[in-house]
C-alpha cells in the first residue's frame, strides 16, 4: 500500500511540475504575443513614414524639373501631359 502511495505522490508531484511549467509556457507565450503586435506596429509605422519619404521625394524630383534641371524634363513632361489629359477628360464630362 505504501508503494502505491508513493506513485500518487510522484504522479501528483509531476502534474504539479508540469502544471506550473505550462503556466510559464503561457506566460512566455503572452509576453511573446505582445513583442510580436508591438514589431507589427512599428513596421506599419515605418512603412507609413516610408511612403509619406517617398511622395516626399517625388514630388520634389517634378518640382526640380519644373524649375529647369534637366535630369528629370521628360518625366515632368510625362506628368504634365497625364495632368493636361486628366483635365480634358474633367472638362468633356462637364459639357456633356
Amino acid at each position: 500500500m505504501s508503494e502505491l502511495i508513493k506513485i500518487v505522490d510522484s504522479l501528483e508531484n509531476k502534474i504539479s511540475k508540469l502544471l506550473h511549467k505550462l503556466e510559464v509556457v503561457n506566460n512566455a507565450n503572452l509576453e511573446l504575443e505582445k513583442e510580436l503586435h508591438h514589431i507589427k506596429s512599428s513596421q506599419e509605422n515605418a512603412s507609413k513614414t516610408d511612403s509619406e519619404w517617398e511622395e516626399k521625394y517625388n514630388s520634389l524630383k517634378l518640382a526640380n524639373s519644373m524649375l529647369g534641371s534637366n535630369t528629370n524634363k521628360t518625366e515632368a513632361k510625362l506628368k504634365i501631359n497625364t495632368l493636361i489629359r486628366e483635365l480634358d477628360h474633367c472638362i468633356a464630362q462637364l459639357s456633356e
